[in-house]
């Protein structure tokens, strides 16, 4: 992102590197109720290790391009088993956005969601009575 002289006073030239957009999004959507995590699979991931070759942003389950006035997010989400996906991935859309504009001024022209794990809860499993 590139801010003009008229808005900050002083002439000069101001970056928002991938990777801090990268990190805010990633925080923005773990703040979301159902998001267990960011990341591949745990087989891609595996893979991945074994492979080599992966980027670092990608190998966390995110990647961004950034322009001087937007931003493409593209995440992969761990979700939590009994959370209603439709709805979560919409919050999280919302909450990054939201981010993105309150921290860097971008706005958030795309932000592609894929959904690649459901974790299941510990305490979930507990719930159910034991049969004896």
């Amino acid at each position: 992102m590139v801010e003009k002289e008229e808005e900050i006073g002083t002439p000069g030239e101001t970056v928002i590197g991938d990777e801090v957009v990268a990190s805010i999004a990633g925080m923005a959507a773990k703040e979301v109720a159902g998001v267990a995590s960011l990341g591949k699979s745990s087989v891609r991931r595996i893979l991945a290790e074994h492979l080599g070759g992966v980027g670092e942003k990608s190998r966390f389950g995110i990647s961004v391009e950034v322009g001087k006035k937007e931003a493409i997010v593209d995440l992969q989400l761990n979700v939590i088993y009994g959370f209603n996906i439709p709805d979560m991935v919409k919050e999280v859309r919302k909450r990054v956005a939201m981010r993105l504009m309150e921290t860097t001024g971008l706005i958030a022209k795309e932000i592609n969601l894929r959904i690649v794990s459901v974790e299941f809860q510990d305490q979930e499993v507990q719930k159910e009575p034991k049969v004896e």
